[in-house]
């Protein structure tokens, strides 16, 4: 296991295995996060059959970092979103098979991070939010299109406009994820060992 700003990288027969790993800050995608992502996505050559993202405790995690966003001026909000996008981008279109694999909280960014997975995954106690709305901001990372592509436009602007929490059992009734199983880590890698 190699330890990466902020994440755990774990090769598990041909899954790769990217786990968050600073729940005391709920595991929260900061830039220097997002960056690492990018540069460790981007570096898996192609005996990697899939990339499952998870958390750790009872947090997958919980997207992007509140302070930076504070910092975030009119100048900087361009690159900010595009930081974002390229991850999401990137895990959209990457040879290998992409899943989230959420045990917990999945929160604003980290919940644009599962919406551009392949497939999703649950734990019974995981929770979904998108609190930007309440925050007075709006995700600049791809999660407003990707969304109401998965469960409709009306379910996906009551999560945005209301920031409504979302329990494990509403997302697999509305075809948020696919499945709820007691160990989604185990789940996710057993067809990859």
């Amino acid at each position: 296991m190699q330890l990466s700003n902020g994440f755990n990288i774990e090769r598990v027969g041909s899954a790769v295995i990217l786990q968050f790993t600073r729940p005391e800050i709920r595991n929260s995608l900061s830039v220097q996060v997002l960056d690492a992502l990018i540069d460790t996505v981007a570096g898996l050559d192609r005996s990697v059959g899939a990339i499952i993202f998870t958390g750790s405790d009872r947090v997958f995690a919980s997207g992007a970092n509140l302070r930076e966003i504070a910092a975030v001026s009119g100048e900087s909000a361009a690159d900010f979103a595009m930081r974002g996008q390229r991850l999401m981008n990137l895990i959209e279109t990457v040879d290998a098979k992409t899943v989230a694999a959420v045990n917990g909280y999945c929160y604003g960014g980290a919940l644009d991070l599962t919406l551009a997975c392949d497939s999703r995954i649950a734990s019974p106690n995981s929770e979904f939010c998108h609190p930007g709305g309440g925050l007075g901001i709006m995700t600049g990372w791809g999660g407003t299109q990707r969304l109401p592509r998965l469960i409709g436009e009306a379910a996906a602007l009551e999560i945005f406009l209301t920031g409504k929490k979302v329990s494990a059992v509403e997302a697999l009734k509305i075809g948020l994820i696919e499945q709820i199983t007691e160990d989604p880590l185990q789940a996710a890698t057993q067809a990859y060992l």
